[in-house]
This record gives C-alpha cells, sequence and structure tokens, in this order.
C-alpha cells in the first residue's frame, strides 16, 4: 500500500473490524501510540476510510517518520516520555473522546480484542511466504527470525509455524535492540516482566513491556532470543543495502541477529541447538525500509 513498513497489514484489518462494527456514516477518531510505522499506518487507513486520527508518538521518533504520519493527516501528538507513556497516554485519551477508538497494536487486561485483530493481519505476511517458498520448490523455512518490540508480529509468527501439519517445523528466533529487550528478559525470567526504556535507532522496537496477548506465545512457541547493539544494526543495514534491500534499522535486525546467532564464538553449540545445517533456509524478516526510519551511515 506504499509504505515501507509492515505495520499497515494489522492496521487495516482491524480497523475494517472497528469500522465493521459502527454505523456506515459513522465518523470516528482513531487514536493510537507509535513508534512511528503502525501510527503511519493508522493514519493511512483513516484518511482512505474517511475517518480521523490521532497519534501520540514517544522521544526518539525520526523526524522523517513524524513528518510522514502528519502528512497522512493525521493529528500528531509528541509525547516527553517512552513508548509505554505514549500508550497510557493514548488509551486515556480515546477512552475520554467521544467516537474515539484506540487502535492499538499491544494488548493488556481489559484490551485484547483490537490487537488480536492486527495479529490476524499480519498472518498474511506468513502465509504469503509459504507461497513464494513453494513457488521454489521450498517446503518450508528451517529458520525464520523476528525484530520484536512489543512482539505482535512475533505472536503471529509462532501461531503460524505452530500449527503447520506435514511439514518439519521451523525454529523461531527473536532479535531486539540491547537497549529495550522486553522479550528475552521475560523469558530468562520465565514471566512478563518490562525493562527500563533506553535509546536506540530501532525505535520501531524500543519498547519497555511485552504485550500481554503475545506473551504466551512467545513462551510456549520462541526457540532462542537475543539482543543486538544499535551498530550491528546499521551494519547489517548497510550489508542488505549493498544487495539491492533498503532495510532501515528495524528491518535491518533479523539480518544482524542470524549473524550474532549463527557466527563467532559458540555457534557451532547455537546452529546445533537450531537445527542449522549447510541446506537450511533462513528467512529474515524485514519489518521496514529506509523510507520508514532512515540509516545512519556506517561507523568509520
Amino acid at each position: 500500500m506504499g509504505l515501507a513498513a509492515f505495520k499497515v497489514l494489522g492496521a487495516s484489518w482491524a480497523i475494517h473490524q472497528v469500522l465493521s462494527r459502527h454505523p456506515a456514516d459513522a465518523e470516528l477518531l482513531l487514536i493510537t501510540a507509535s513508534d512511528g510505522n503502525h501510527g503511519r499506518a493508522v493514519a493511512r487507513m483513516a484518511r482512505l476510510f474517511g475517518q480521523r486520527a490521532h497519534v501520540f508518538l514517544p522521544s526518539g521518533v525520526h523526524p522523517v517518520a513524524i513528518a510522514a504520519i502528519a502528512a497522512e493527516g493525521a493529528r500528531v501528538t509528541e509525547v516527553a516520555g517512552t513508548y509505554d507513556e505514549a500508550v497510557r497516554l493514548a488509551a486515556e485519551t480515546a477512552a475520554h473522546e467521544a467516537s474515539a477508538e484506540l487502535v492499538q497494536d499491544t494488548a493488556w487486561p481489559g484490551y485484547e480484542r483490537v490487537p488480536g485483530w492486527i495479529v490476524e493481519g499480519y498472518a498474511t505476511l506468513f502465509a504469503e511466504i509459504d507461497a513464494q517458498l513453494a513457488d521454489i520448490g521450498v517446503p518450508g523455512p528451517g529458520l525464520v527470525v523476528v525484530p520484536v518490540g512489543v512482539g505482535s508480529l512475533a505472536q503471529a509468527a509462532v501461531t503460524h509455524y505452530r500449527s503447520r501439519t506435514g511439514a518439519s517445523a521451523a525454529a523461531l528466533l527473536s532479535v531486539e535492540p540491547e537497549a529495550a529487550a522486553c522479550v528475552l528478559a521475560s523469558l530468562a525470567r520465565d514471566e512478563l516482566v518490562s525493562v527500563p526504556a533506553g535509546t536506540t535507532i530501532m525505535a520501531g522496537l524500543n519498547c519497555e513491556t511485552p504485550s500481554m496477548l503475545a506473551w504466551p506465545c512467545l513462551r510456549a512457541g520462541l526457540d532462542a532470543a537475543l539482543a543486538i547493539t544499535d551498530a550491528e544494526s546499521i551494519a547489517a543495514a548497510h550489508e542488505l543495502a549493498g544487495y539491492g534491500i533498503p532495510a532501515g534499522p528495524c528491518g535491518a535486525a533479523s539480518l544482524a541477529g542470524t549473524l550474532a546467532a549463527l557466527t563467532g564464538e559458540g555457534a557451532d553449540a547455537r546452529r546445533a541447538a537450531l537445527a542449522i545445517g549447510p541446506d537450511t533456509t533462513v528467512v529474515l524478516l524485514s519489518t521496514e525500509g529506509t523510507a520508514a526510519n532512515p540509516v545512519p551511515d556506517a561507523p568509520g
């Protein structure tokens, strides 16, 4: 749909579901918080459906992303705080605004239906991957690497690949910024936890708390999880650019995570644990392009 990120897959389906439950002539205010890409997707769908949008953005969102959201016609409120704080403010605003609907891609107690629709929308991505691999004679990937913020895309990946029958199961690896590795911390503690807000160029992954809806799926379905540095993400983005693939910092996180997991000291043991061999098909999810979040120059 002309957006350099996957988020519109979830936003379009969720907003369709929201609008289908209101009279056709209703004018709604669609409210969300975002690190950039989800907010633009909500703003784009609101414009296409003839609705209004209000997007709350935390500190650290790239000016290019902010301008793109405003260009969709949405009202933009920049929050001097973290993503979690922006989510709280968006939810509070939606609760007190007439004809407002919160379209948020993370869940908490009492707010699960819309995030569930968003995850359903993301499922389209994995159906397309299956079809494209089948076209070249590959029955399915051996490893799927997913950048993780609150974990909704990873939830869709787990739901898809853990429901497969008649084929060997794919190993699933999640990748987060070291500055905001909330899923990794939750897995280490074996319970859903929050981490302190950090600073990272991977703005779309800069989340303090996993989605309540995603957490049980990630806990049961991920095979491995790791965190990467900004420098690793930048290097991976420039490597992908050399192959003609425009990946933003979040999009490049999957390659950076794969290199961290499958190369270097201890790589043989990690490859064995993930059942990775010379002929394994690895799928890297690039969740944003450079148009969504520009990549800094490579160090040096």
